[in-house]
């Protein structure tokens, strides 16, 4: 994104969407360009007038399609919800957004209705990546990251339950916030799971990152505390989470532990599936997520079940067979198991480990439902584990040629400030792509 005045930023914006024909079409649901003027030049005359609202004020900033404004319906990157009412207010996140100064340019194109973390969307077309057009973008905040990497906009918001900040964020080599989930009110989102789903930012910058979690998580903004890579106490998960790795990937995150401990950082190997794989274990017979999804579309998915995409269909009707017993069990043992990471994390500053272990795919790879599911499950399996544990986690966008990797950072539960602090110190040491 060029420097200038934001309207000026807006306009190149603009022009880039513009300029990406299709492509642009793929990544935006829906464009508010003369309401984004005109919050332009009211964030240029408060600049001028040196009146700030906040950290984002003047700040191009998109929104994933599954967060209400006031007077349109939230469609989810769904074609059953074109005809939806209109929502009758923005959602809180919108709200505080607008409030701190920042441009809606407008809202993105998803997975639909986000229960997917490989970005395909049959409705309204998939954005490619950013870094190659014939490969995956990522999902579910699949246009969100697109818009970013590709200059259409300079802070997207994005929904992960399973990480769908995260995912997109590295694969479109930009820094993806997952948040402590009752960190930021999902009031005006449209659900996947209530039990798992946090709202967090996609971005260029820890700085930006950071901005936006002060904004949607309705505090004052502050510096961040400033914190050294020497000393660090970083705990390495080797085992289940860096198995059916890409070589590029696992090259560049051990390029990436070497550096931090050449700069002094404690980098430890722990042994942690005992805990870390509980969530995969626990889940066999169907999911949290399904099993929610399946609740939420339940006035949907058998009258008008020809208007879903068949893949998303099938996922959210795996939830209708877990019976309730075991939907209990289930959310009692992960209600055992938060204290028991919990427990474990005092022990290090961070876990690191790779955000997702592949390299985007092509697009013609996951047409398929077998190849589909195979790589959706890859994506979503490192970072849904901190869904699971509500942990925030931040990744991190490694320097290399070619296709993205990212770095992913875990901290303690309700230390996000800690974790982007330290997120930032990593940042500077390993430096942008």
């Amino acid at each position: 994104m060029s420097t200038g005045t934001s309207t000026q930023r807006l306009e190149a914006a603009l022009a880039a969407i513009t300029a990406a024909g299709d492509e642009g079409r793929h990544v935006f649901t829906r464009l508010h360009a003369n309401k984004a003027r005109a919050a332009a030049r009211a964030a240029d005359r408060r600049a001028a007038s040196g009146q700030p609202l906040g950290p984002l004020d003047g700040r191009i900033v998109s929104i994933k399609d599954l967060f209400d404004v006031a007077g349109e319906a939230t469609t989810a990157g769904s074609t059953l919800l074109l005809e939806a009412a209109p929502a009758e207010h923005d959602a809180v996140v919108v709200s505080r957004l607008r409030a701190a100064g920042a441009i809606i340019i407008g809202k993105t194109n998803m997975s639909e209705f986000a229960f997917s973390g490989v970005g395909i969307n049959p409705h309204y077309g998939t954005p490619g990546n950013a870094l190659d057009v014939t490969r995956i973008p990522g999902g579910s905040s699949s246009g969100a990251a697109v818009s970013v990497a590709r200059g259409m906009a300079e802070i997207a918001i994005g929904s992960d339950t399973g990480g769908s900040v995260r995912i997109p964020s590295a694969l479109n080599g930009l820094v993806g916030f997952k948040p402590t989930q009752a960190r930021v009110p999902r009031e005006g989102a449209f659900p996947l799971s209530f039990t798992l789903d946090a709202i967090g930012p996609l971005c260029r910058s820890v700085r930006d990152a950071a901005a936006t979690d002060s904004v949607l998580a309705g505090i004052a903004d502050e510096a961040l505390p400033q914190r050294e890579v020497r000393g660090l106490r970083l705990g390495v998960p080797r085992g289940l989470l860096f198995r059916e790795a890409d070589e590029e990937v696992l090259a560049a995150v051990e390029i990436a532990l070497a550096q931090l401990a050449g700069a002094g950082a404690q980098v430890s190997d722990e042994a942690l599936d005992d805990l870390l794989g509980e969530p995969f274990h626990l889940q066999k017979r169907g999911t949290l997520v399904a099993a929610e999804a399946a609740w939420v579309h339940r006035d949907w998915i058998d009258s008008r079940p020809g208007e879903y995409d068949p893949i998303v269909l099938g996922r959210i009707r795996r939830g209708q067979a877990l019976d309730a017993p075991t939907y209990a069990g289930i959310q009692q043992a992960r209600a055992a198991l938060l204290p028991a990471l919990d427990a474990r994390m005092p022990a290090f500053d961070a876990l690191v480990l790779p955000t997702v272990p592949v390299l985007a795919p092509p697009i013609e790879a996951v047409r398929s439902e077998e190849a589909f599911l195979r790589i959706n499950a890859l994506l979503l399996r490192n970072p849904s584990v901190f869904n699971f544990f509500d942990l925030p986690a931040l990744s991190l966008p490694l320097p290399r040629g070619g296709l993205a990797v990212g770095l992913m950072l875990v901290g303690r539960r309700g230390q996000d400030r800690e974790l982007l602090a330290l997120g930032a110190a990593v940042e500077r040491l390993l430096g942008s792509p």
